[in-house]
């Protein structure tokens, strides 16, 4: 398979995968493909927030197909590419394939005090927020196991896993631009 300008980010959620895609653009010059974006907005135009479209999605996988289809097409067409996507490395094979991991406590203080998120997320607690973001995490993994037999938390998928939960988004950039850097020659 032939390797393309193309760094595919997954993760756990509130990894920091959002922040690290945007320094990898400024830092590469690459531009980013963001299929969360793309959940987000078909979520809110369902009037949903995001745990909720996810066991909607569930009943009509073909809008998860859609999701990750545009992702595989978008890249079809585009090098120098960063791809934030649960999938990419999926959708992506010939991508610098990277998973980002994070403590879930790390991760539910990260979601709760994140304000961009407060229009598909929005809960009283930590804790509440913490609950959720396991309920969606197993929502996913059971999705893309019966819709595409992958298993997303099988770290043999990716050509490199950073654990962010301690380290400044910058530090995650550097890690994955030395390593690609090693992949793609």
């Amino acid at each position: 398979m032939e390797k393309k300008h193309i760094i595919s980010i997954s993760g756990d959620l509130a990894s920091g995968k959002g922040t690290v895609s945007n320094i990898l653009v400024e830092k590469l010059g690459f531009e980013v493909y963001r299929n969360g974006t793309y959940f987000r907005q078909l979520a809110r135009e369902k009037g949903m927030d995001v745990t909720n479209f996810g066991k909607y999605v569930e009943k009509h996988p073909e809008i998860d197909v859609q999701i990750e289809k545009s992702a595989a097409e978008y890249a079809k067409l585009h090098d120098n590419l960063v791809i934030d996507a649960r999938l990419g490395w999926y959708a992506v094979p010939e991508s610098f394939k990277v998973y980002l991991k994070v403590d879930i406590d790390v991760a539910a203080k990260r979601a709760f005090y994140d304000n961009d998120r407060k229009d598909t997320e929005n809960f009283a607690t930590i804790e509440e927020q913490k609950q959720d973001m396991i309920l969606r995490y197993n929502l996913e993994n059971k999705r893309y196991s019966k819709l595409y037999g992958v298993d997303r938390s099988d770290m043999s998928n990716y050509d490199l896993v950073v654990d962010t939960s301690n380290i400044a988004p910058e530090q995650v950039a550097d890690k994955i631009i030395e390593e690609y850097k090693k992949w793609i020659n």
